[in-house]
């Protein structure tokens, strides 16, 4: 190729990167303009986008505080598996010196995590101190407790401490092995069945969120069947003319969703207190837990792409209706 030949290549190879660039260009002006044009005409109507929001909002806040609560629930039942231990009861014949084995044997077997030895005087000291009848029990001839090893096992679940209990209860010493893991497969069960609710209201209330945010773009299509039909005679495409309304359904989105995370707040702040004192009253510590920013970008996210896809359903069936005349 002549010298002149390369010239003009490149010259070429020049104006198409400045053309390429000058279209993206235009086509990011073109969504910035888009998007805040979308929020000016929301803001000239401010009861009816705000009466749109709070739809959205109430329709986010039940499934998003049911998941609150699931996460509640799941810390609790993380602290409840931690608590999971089971009472191995020595024979009556062990000693103190016997029952220090017993314990460090127990301690070696596969999946204990801990083990605490508690004495037969131990073990009446602390009957005697929960039911306050130090001065009846003392007139016993004698201790009727046994000496009892107090394990902890590296893995809660119901079927690894089944499993932990029939291997403890075969060593030499060891009378009976008791655990009661009845209450805490309810609760699992419970907390399986809450997350299905949860996942199930969320589906439901987000198909309202779509039929919200569709009823109110179908609305302002029809407000501006006109413009649209003159801009597509001139040449508009679909994707040009549906760009405003998804920037409104996404503004629509995005503001319940801030609603809906100022409804949460303010009611894990009322219900915060008495959640408190109740759990309190039971000797325990817990706190209604919070969004946090993971689960308030979640939250805006969601209800931001619940808002934009709403509206992208809505324009799209309408636009395939409208034809220029």
């Amino acid at each position: 190729m002549s010298r002149q030949g390369q010239e003009n290549s490149r010259r070429g190879a020049r104006a198409y990167r400045a053309g390429a660039g000058g279209r993206w260009r235009s086509w990011g002006r073109h969504h910035r303009a888009m998007s805040l044009d979308s929020a000016r005409r929301l803001l000239r109507h401010p009861l009816s986008s705000l009466l749109t929001m709070l739809a959205i909002a109430i329709a986010l806040v039940l499934p998003a505080g049911l998941w609150l609560a699931l996460d509640g629930a799941r810390l609790l039942d993380a602290e409840l598996d931690e608590s999971a231990t089971l009472t191995v009861y020595l024979a009556d014949r062990v000693d103190s010196g016997e029952a220090g084995r017993i314990e460090e044997a127990l301690g070696a077997q596969e999946g204990v995590a801990e083990t605490r030895l508690i004495t037969a005087a131990e073990g009446m000291a602390e009957f005697q101190q929960s039911l306050g009848l130090e001065d009846a029990l003392a007139r016993l001839p004698g201790n009727p407790l046994p000496a009892s090893v107090v394990v902890s096992p590296l893995d809660p679940s119901p079927e690894a401490v089944r499993r932990l209990a029939d291997e403890l209860g075969e060593l030499s010493g060891v009378e009976e092995v008791r655990l009661d893991l009845a209450w805490l497969e309810r609760l699992r069960h419970l907390a399986e069945l809450g997350q299905r609710v949860t996942l199930a209201l969320a589906v439901l209330f987000g198909m309202g969120v779509l039929l919200v945010v569709g009823n109110t773009i179908r609305l302002a299509v029809e407000n501006r069947r006109q413009e649209i039909e003159v801009v597509t005679l001139i040449g508009a495409t679909h994707p040009f003319v549906r760009r405003p309304f998804l920037y409104s359904g996404a503004w629509y989105g995005l503001g319940g969703g801030i609603l809906a995370w100022g409804l949460l707040t303010l009611g894990g702040n009322w219900l915060g207190g008495p959640v408190s004192a109740l759990a309190a009253s039971y000797g325990a510590s817990f706190a209604l837990p919070a969004l946090g920013v993971g689960g308030s970008a979640t939250l805006l996210a969601c209800s931001t792409l619940l808002g934009w896809l709403g509206a992208w359903i809505a324009v799209s069936r309408h636009l395939a209706q409208i034809r220029p005349r």
